[in-house]
């Protein structure tokens, strides 16, 4: 049986090319809720969440304002939902008018997306003046690869130790539906962008399919963990966190 807030499922077809959605809201969701609060107000805004998935982010959004949004491009996840304010739609061409948003939330999604930095601008372009782009993505550094492997034209999913920390030829042979970012490449992503950097930070894992299984530990992790975020050690976490705040 499985523990209690954890499903188990069989990973998606869509999984290798648009990653698997967060099914159930966690302590790591929450986590990450609260460090998007600390740089970007959510209450009463317009939010939209590109890669919403089948609308976790979403549904929380909505505790804390009625004008969250959210666009994917499966419209099966879209259904699955459940919500009046999602679209079909690519991160490089929104269908939203210029300037509509106060937030505008990337949560592991710039990875999976044709072209990284054309979603940013577009990001940009729906955004208000003063307005905040959030921005969660994979950090090369971290020891494992989240988003699985093609091993020839089979697909493991999962997470797999050290293929990061190959040379990128062979690394990207192996993901080639996802990328990932080193800080260089970040910095180089966001650069030139007409938005000042709030924080480019990293964040650990909230472990909690270890804390279902084994508490103790799954405590001694995070604490252990998160704390490191305040050293260097935070180069070897598990995602980039970024704000951009229009200029």
């Amino acid at each position: 049986m499985p523990s209690p807030g954890r499903r188990t499922h069989t990973p998606s077809p869509e999984a290798a090319s648009l990653g698997e959605p967060s099914y159930s809201w966690r302590s790591g969701q929450e986590r990450r809720l609260e460090l998007i609060r600390r740089f970007a107000p959510l209450e009463g805004r317009w939010i939209l969440d590109v890669g919403c998935g089948i609308g976790t982010y979403v549904k929380r959004f909505r505790a804390f304002t009625p004008h969250a949004f959210g666009l994917d491009v499966s419209v099966k996840r879209l259904e699955e939902s459940g919500l009046p304010t999602v679209v079909a739609g690519e991160g490089e061409h929104l269908p939203f008018r210029d300037e509509t948003f106060d937030v505008v939330v990337l949560n592991e999604v710039i990875e999976h997306v044709r072209d990284d930095r054309r979603t940013l601008e577009g990001a940009l372009r729906v955004l208000r003046r003063g307005g905040h782009v959030v921005i969660y993505a994979p950090n090369r550094l971290y020891p494992f690869e989240t988003h699985g492997i093609y091993l020839g034209r089979r697909y493991r999913f999962g997470n797999v130790p050290l293929v990061n920390y190959l040379p990128s030829r062979v690394r990207d042979t192996l993901v080639p539906h996802a990328r990932v970012y080193g800080h260089r490449d970040m910095e180089r992503l966001i650069g030139g962008l007409p938005a000042r950097t709030m924080v480019h930070a990293y964040v650990f894992p909230g472990f909690d399919n270890v804390a279902a299984r084994r508490p103790g530990l799954g405590r001694v992790l995070r604490s252990i963990l998160y704390r490191a975020e305040g050293t260097p050690a935070r180069r070897f976490g598990l995602s980039h966190f970024v704000v951009l705040e229009k200029a």
